[in-house]
């Protein structure tokens, strides 16, 4: 993305980036990037991916609330309705959850990665809804940031892997696609989606996972995960549904 970023145009937008802006812009790598992706992975390690999936999708009634007293962006009641609908989905999805004693250093661990997921999002709506900095430059800085700290921490605590060939490839799909692309994406929608809404599409990951198993790794749906994604789904639609009283 470097040579992208680094164009004569793009250029111009760094120069003119303030102190403030610049703090802004490393805060939100090392919230989204180095904290969030961090211990998500390490929530991965210490607790069944269910469990980690069901903490993440927490994130937008947090973001929700964080944005009203940061961002003065005051959700409708239709959008709160939408909001709660959603959380019923992703617990009859997950239903029953049953939670061991031992999974409790897991849990603080998502917790705080739930927390900083949260902010990253405010924060993102805060940078990219004022449009002073576009989405590519945005993803630049706060991604290489982020990035670093955490292939720093990795490195630190658990060295250098040997990469196989196809590991590799793997990485460079990852790094394209599932990073560098889909964070630019993300940044541009914060310009004019609120950071409710866009957390809100963000948590619908859980019904495209569940889909795209069921048709590339012939993993089955069961009637009750079915249910639960149709209510996540009306609830995520429902807080895209804007009225005039939701966007004081």
């Amino acid at each position: 993305m470097l040579p992208c970023a680094f164009n004569r145009k793009n250029k111009a937008v760094i120069k003119t980036l303030t102190k403030n802006d610049w703090f802004k812009l490393i805060s939100y790598g090392l919230l989204f990037i180095a904290i969030t992706q961090g211990t998500m992975f390490m929530g991965l390690k210490l607790l069944p991916a269910v469990t980690v999936s069901l903490w993440l999708n927490f994130t937008p009634l947090i973001v929700a609330i964080m944005a009203i007293f940061f961002l003065r962006e005051y959700p409708a009641i239709l959008q709160w309705g939408g909001a709660v609908i959603f959380i019923v989905g992703i617990l009859t999805y997950f239903f029953p959850i049953s939670l061991s004693e031992s999974q409790g250093l897991g849990l603080i661990v998502m917790t705080v990665g739930v927390l900083a997921n949260s902010s990253s999002s405010v924060l993102g709506r805060d940078i990219n809804r004022s449009g002073k900095v576009n989405p590519l430059v945005v993803t630049v800085i706060s991604m290489g940031i982020g990035s670093i700290v955490l292939l720093a921490a990795g490195i630190i605590v658990q060295g250098l892997p040997p990469i196989s060939t196809q590991n590799l490839l793997y990485l460079l799909w990852l790094a394209v696609i599932n990073t560098a692309l889909a964070f630019v994406i993300w940044n541009y929608t914060l310009r004019t989606l609120t950071a409710m809404e866009s957390s809100i599409i963000n948590g619908t990951m859980l019904i495209q996972i569940a889909l795209l198993a069921w048709i590339f790794l012939g993993e089955g749906i069961t009637l009750k995960e079915i249910i639960g994604m149709a209510i996540a789904a009306v609830g995520a639609v429902l807080v895209q549904l804007r009225v005039k009283e939701g966007r004081k």
